[in-house]
């Protein structure tokens, strides 16, 4: 199956979720995040703000605040992708494409070590990714390659190996429910 394809029933597969599945896998991916050693050992998270059907990361970022850490989201401007920090995580508008985004332009993250959150359609056990296809955190991850990453799923995003180009940045962590 190519990447359109398989992009495709992904997709559906999400669309046909209920609210209360991705609530609960969501809470349930949560736990396992905030019990990981690189949520444990990250002083500053790169999130991301939930489209659509994924995974409800606000609470995720909301206990990061909590304990401490500095949180950063993406902002598309151009065709780069930065990460501003928020301590209001309410502090967003629509974006790039409709993704929810911070109002303001900074401040610019700084944290060469942060722990990004990494978002996609599919994943396998090796760390292997395929993104929406914008290619916004794989060049983003070229020229910073020393944070550590990882990816929250559900199940049926989870496939056993998945074909990626040179170009596509493999995860550390894949964390499913």
């Amino acid at each position: 199956m190519d990447k359109k394809e398989l992009r495709s029933r992904i997709r559906a597969q999400k669309r046909a979720m209920s609210e209360a599945e991705i609530a609960q896998k969501s809470e349930r991916l949560g736990q396992l995040f905030a019990a990981s050693s690189l949520y444990r050992q990250a002083k500053t998270i790169y999130g991301y703000l939930p489209y659509n059907q994924e995974v409800r990361t606000v609470p995720m970022l909301e206990r990061a605040l909590r304990d401490g850490k500095r949180v950063a989201v993406p902002k598309v401007v151009g065709e780069e992708m930065i990460f501003i920090y928020l301590d209001d995580l309410n502090a967003v508008e629509k974006g790039y494409a409709g993704i929810p985004e911070p109002i303001a332009n900074g401040p610019v993250a700084d944290d060469p070590h942060a722990l990004v959150l990494m978002p996609g359609l599919a994943f396998d056990p090796q760390g292997h990714r395929i993104g929406y296809g914008g290619g916004f955190y794989d060049r983003f991850l070229a020229a910073q390659p020393e944070h550590p990453t990882l990816a929250l799923c559900y199940d049926f995003q989870l496939l056993p190996h998945l074909e990626t180009d040179s170009f596509d940045i493999p995860v550390d962590c894949v964390l499913w429910a």
